[in-house]
């Protein structure tokens, strides 16, 4: 026997929709439904009030008509009886006029005609002093023929005299019939207008329950509220923007890698950034995928994707840490190449000193030892003679040795000198290591390659000046170089180019400095960084400045 308890099914409770195409739908058909009864409602309560004048003026048209002189000859040469002139002329025009009722009477109110002819020669039931004073009445009241639109009037003999008057009555459910009659039409015209809303109304929802997927309004704030905690919590720059390309929406990532103090809501994207690169990119003119942009000192990888409103929603990562350490595995591999290539060179030599001394020539192997060794250290005594700040020098020597490798002479020129104080030694580090790389690989390969590195102060602004004997820039490529993601070379291992001299570049005008690039003397291409404030005090300028001199070569 089975032991399953048995579980009525739950009712749906009703109430008010969740589903925001259920409350539309019900709120505007609600609207239209009131809208059309209070429509109707003002419509009908002149239109009663219109149709009550009518009939008034109507019953006061008759009357008027009726209380002709003739009239008045008639009653005042007979007596109230029903078989008079008087009775019979009133009959003749009630009939012909369609009137509820046609009553003249005399000065004391007495009847000489009335519907029915047991009221004759009895006073009337209503007050007739107005109409006898001169007055024309029209008025709703209620009589011996029951509630009736009335119109009174004096009856006026040939010399214009008041021998009575003459009251008319409408009967006033013809008027009620009226206005009940003109309902249906009004009522099917207004439900003619409410299915015409109706309809108007559930294809107005069903948009809008396509445009947000049949979803309640709770999904929605619920919707809203992830959507505003994930933009503000992931570590990825996201900007929206419209088709006109305003700022839609920018979260916190992207005001910090942008460097922007506010989201810029509802401007132009190119007011907010200015122009340059990375607004080409966020805004669609610069194409492609994981574009690479430098904002300040961030290198920057962008995506956009468009939106079917016309706008887009790009993102930002922060590959700077990235890039710096994609650089430095190249800088260790050219080191590595260079350590194997100098152990090679140092077997060779190691050989060479234990010939020269299994044959026995002790002075020729000392002579030997002595020239290799002065050779790396004169490089060395060179570089920090000249250049005081000790990140700079030791980079310096690094280069010399990597050039040595590649077949490239890497020289100090005799001007260079720079004391150790530099604000910023990182900074200029990574200036001059980008010159002096892209220096090498442009005369690599050269017939008696050399690059020629010229580095020294101006009070406290830094000069750098980088010359190579390679090919040099062509005329038109000399602003495209400092693009970012504009270059000439293969990939390296890291998967990007184009952003040495791109940051060089910033780094420089961040500065309020500049760079140029122009033909060398001699041929190939010479490169000029001027960083202003780049040192902590003013130097004084000596005979070895050239910028002291007023020179810039």
């Amino acid at each position: 026997m089975s032991t399953d308890r048995y579980t009525p099914p739950r009712r749906r409770r009703l109430g008010w929709p969740q589903r925001v195409f259920s409350q539309v739908l019900l709120m505007q058909l609600l609207i239209a439904t009131g809208v059309t009864v209070l429509a109707t409602g003002l419509f009908l309560a002149p239109l009663s009030a219109q149709l009550d004048d009518q009939a008034m003026r109507r019953a006061l048209a008759i009357a008027q008509t009726t209380a002709s002189p003739e009239i008045a000859d008639k009653l005042l040469n007979s007596r109230p009886t029903p078989g008079g002139p008087v009775q019979a002329e009133a009959e003749r025009i009630r009939k012909a006029t369609d009137a509820e009722y046609i009553v003249i009477m005399g000065l004391t109110g007495v009847r000489w005609s009335h519907t029915s002819t047991g009221e004759i020669g009895r006073v009337v039931s209503t007050d007739p002093s107005r109409a006898l004073a001169g007055d024309e009445v029209m008025e709703i009241d209620s009589g011996t023929l029951g509630r009736s639109a009335r119109g009174k009037v004096p009856l006026r003999d040939s010399h214009g005299d008041i021998v009575g008057a003459v009251s008319v009555g409408i009967e006033y459910d013809s008027v009620r019939d009226r206005l009940f009659s003109a309902i249906p039409g009004l009522v099917a015209y207004a439900g003619g207008a409410l299915a015409a809303g109706a309809i108007a109304a559930y294809l107005i929802s069903r948009r809008l329950q396509k445009q947000t997927h049949d979803l309640a309004f709770s999904d929605i704030s619920a919707l809203l509220a992830e959507r505003e905690a994930m933009l503000h919590g992931i570590r990825e720059g996201v900007v929206a923007l419209d088709a006109s390309g305003r700022v839609r929406l920018m979260n916190d990532e992207a005001q910090r890698l942008l460097g922007l103090a506010s989201d810029g809501r509802g401007l132009p994207l190119e007011q907010v950034l200015g122009e340059g690169r990375t607004a080409d990119v966020l805004t669609g003119r610069a194409t492609g995928v994981d574009l690479v942009t430098v904002r300040g000192h961030r290198v920057l990888i962008a995506n956009r994707m468009p939106t079917d409103d016309g706008g887009a929603v790009a993102t930002l990562r922060d590959r700077t840490e990235l890039e710096r350490l994609g650089r430095e595995l190249d800088s260790t591999r050219g080191l590595i190449d260079a350590m194997r290539a100098q152990d090679h060179e140092h077997a060779n030599r190691m050989h060479t000193l234990l010939g020269l001394l299994e044959l026995e020539m002790h002075d020729e192997a000392v002579e030997f030892v002595n020239e290799v060794v002065g050779v790396h250290r004169a490089t060395a005594e060179q570089v920090t003679e000249k250049v005081h700040d000790p990140l700079l020098a030791s980079l310096l020597v690094g280069k010399a040795a990597v050039a040595a490798e590649r077949g490239v002479s890497l020289t100090i020129a005799p001007e260079t000198l720079l004391p150790d104080r530099v604000v910023e030694p990182r900074e200029l580090v990574t200036v001059v290591g980008n010159l002096v790389d892209n220096a090498m690989d442009a005369a690599a390969g050269s017939e008696d390659a050399w690059v020629e590195v010229e580095l020294y102060a101006e009070g406290s602004t830094a000069v750098l000046r980088i010359t190579d004997s390679g090919p040099g820039v062509p005329p038109e490529h000399r602003e495209q170089i400092f693009t970012e993601g504009w270059s000439t070379k293969e990939l390296p291992a890291h998967g990007k180019r184009g952003l040495g001299l791109a940051m060089v570049r910033r780094l420089a005008e961040r500065q309020g400095g500049h760079t140029e690039v122009r033909e060398a003397p001699g041929g190939g291409a010479e490169f000029i960084v001027v960083l202003p404030e780049a040192l902590s005090e003013l130097a004084e300028p000596g005979e070895n400045s050239p910028v002291a001199a007023g020179e810039l070569r």
